[in-house]
């Protein structure tokens, strides 16, 4: 991948955990928790469509499709483990 197909991974991948961070709420640990799962799933799920071949949604060689799905689905399962993992006192 080129350094701007990086750059616009990192910006839309950080969108998404901000934005979900916006509808959800919770605190700035929470909000670098669901930073940190959408890139990871960003990253991730571009991974998967490189291997398996499949483009949804190409922004030069960035497979943005099935990589924002994989971080759609990364910040829902930090969300649940997050929600399931709380200690209330």
């Amino acid at each position: 991948m080129t350094t701007p197909a990086y750059l616009i991974a990192t910006i839309i991948a950080t969108l998404y955990g901000a934005v979900f961070h916006l509808f959800k709420g919770g605190n700035a640990s929470r909000l670098l928790l669901y930073l940190v799962s959408s890139w990871m799933g960003f990253i991730i799920g571009h991974n998967v469509s490189r291997v398996v071949g499949a483009s949804i949604y190409s922004i030069g060689p960035l497979n943005a499709g099935m990589a924002s799905l994989g971080s759609g689905l990364a910040l829902v399962l930090a969300h649940w483990l997050a929600k399931r993992n709380q200690v209330s006192w």
